[in-house]
């Protein structure tokens, strides 16, 4: 099996639960397909200036926490940083994964007893949303996040999985 870097990958073996996404095998093969992807414009903008290749996953956490939970199910789950953001991940029943850990290197993060995150207050942060909005009222899902979506939803349609 290939080795991974984040968090709990050991044990991601869990299915798609929607059937929009039935290509995705497990978080892994998610993965896999969000590396293809990451970049400066989908990192978090007030992180982008830090934002490179070999850090892809900085910047990622809430749009690919939320996209894994549409996905799989789930929870999503913050760790509180300085600064009073929190860096996403993933509960699943036991299974806890954080695609996106790797861009703290060898910082050992806490995955107990931290709040789970609700989907229309994260996004709605100044400095997660980016200019576009929905045409239904009270929609304020992040242009990342449908762009996320579409990249996905496209690389599916278009790669032999």
């Amino acid at each position: 099996m290939k080795e991974y870097r984040f968090y709990g990958w050991q044990n991601a073996d869990i299915p798609t639960v929607n059937e929009e996404y039935k290509k995705v095998k497990n978080p892994r093969h998610l993965y896999d397909l969000l590396s293809e992807i990451w970049c400066a414009d989908t990192c978090a903008p007030r992180m982008r200036d830090g934002w490179s290749k070999e850090n892809m996953t900085l910047g990622q956490c809430s749009i690919t926490a939320f996209l894994a939970q549409d996905i799989f199910g789930g929870e999503v789950y913050g760790i509180r940083r300085s600064g009073g953001n929190y860096h996403c991940y993933n509960v699943i029943g036991d299974c806890i994964f954080d695609l996106t850990s790797e861009q703290f290197k060898d910082e050992v993060l806490s995955y107990e007893n931290n709040p789970v995150q609700s989907r229309e207050v994260h996004f709605e942060k100044e400095d997660v949303q980016v200019h576009e909005r929905h045409d239904e009222p009270g929609d304020y899902v992040g242009y990342i996040y449908v762009r996320h979506r579409c990249h996905i939803g496209n690389l599916l349609r278009c790669k032999p999985l």
